[in-house]
């Protein structure tokens, strides 16, 4: 489905991304990890085609998508969605709108776009009274429910998610999960997530840590807990810098 080959960014010389492979397989979930800064939120936009990498290749179906046209582009793209970090809603448009505003924008009318938003909404566990809210009245949780059906609503068959759960509180983020994970099971999407949240492992088939600019670990999500390798086993369990401490239990006995 998507492969990454020697994918590289710079910003006024810095590099951020240093040469990424990997390879995503349709109908799986990726989970990205590593520490802030370290460039995964680029590394998705480059994926999606929001940034043009400085080089390196991004395959889509085996297709380069470095270079293309705007039109080619979009047209590559036009099943993909981007679930953003923070659900990214337009402030000035209640639900109704910002979930439908792309079918809106295309010249449907709101009576034929009504049932298809309800539809959505419902998806993602949320009550038809939330249709003519703002944003503002929301909670986070909802908010980011909202970004989901906003993808949802071009049928997608690959969702990238910008850290899904950030700023949530533990109940909240597993109703994110479980939606995120019934969402892929309900439609076979392919579904490549930048996480911190080691929760959401438990819904992944691969995880891979992205450091230094390049992807350092791929591995299967139940083996990674079993990882030897003293970064991973120190970043995954939020350990400090050090010996490794093998008596932390494993997070993976919680599942």
């Amino acid at each position: 489905m998507i492969k990454l080959v020697d994918l590289k960014k710079d910003f006024d010389g810095k590099e951020v991304t240093k040469g990424v492979n990997l390879e995503i397989k349709e109908g799986t979930v990726t989970c990205i990890i590593g520490r802030s800064g370290e460039g995964k939120s680029v590394l998705l936009k480059q994926i999606i085609g929001l940034m043009e990498p400085s080089s390196g290749q991004v395959l889509v179906n085996g297709k380069n998508t470095i270079g293309l046209s705007e039109k080619e582009r979009n047209i590559l793209f036009e099943h993909f969605g981007y679930v953003f970090q923070f659900a990214a809603l337009l402030d000035s448009l209640n639900v109704f709108e910002n979930i439908g505003i792309k079918l809106l924008e295309n010249g449907r009318s709101p009576k034929e776009v009504l049932p298809i938003v309800k539809e959505k909404l419902q998806m993602v566990q949320l009550a038809e009274d939330t249709l003519y809210k703002y944003p503002s009245e929301l909670s986070g949780g909802m908010r980011k429910r909202v970004g989901l059906a906003r993808t949802l609503i071009t049928k997608p068959k690959v969702i990238l998610y910008d850290e899904p759960t950030t700023g949530l509180d533990p109940i909240t983020s597993r109703v994110i999960q479980e939606l995120m994970y019934n969402m892929q099971q309900r439609f076979n999407l392919t579904s490549i997530i930048i996480t911190h949240d080691v929760n959401m492992f438990q819904y992944a088939d691969r995880i891979a840590l992205l450091h230094d600019g390049k992807i350092q670990h791929n591995c299967e999500a139940k083996t990674v807990w079993d990882s030897k390798d003293p970064y991973i086993h120190q970043f995954i369990r939020g350990l400090s810098e050090g010996p490794i401490q093998t008596e932390i239990p494993h997070a993976k006995d919680k599942f």
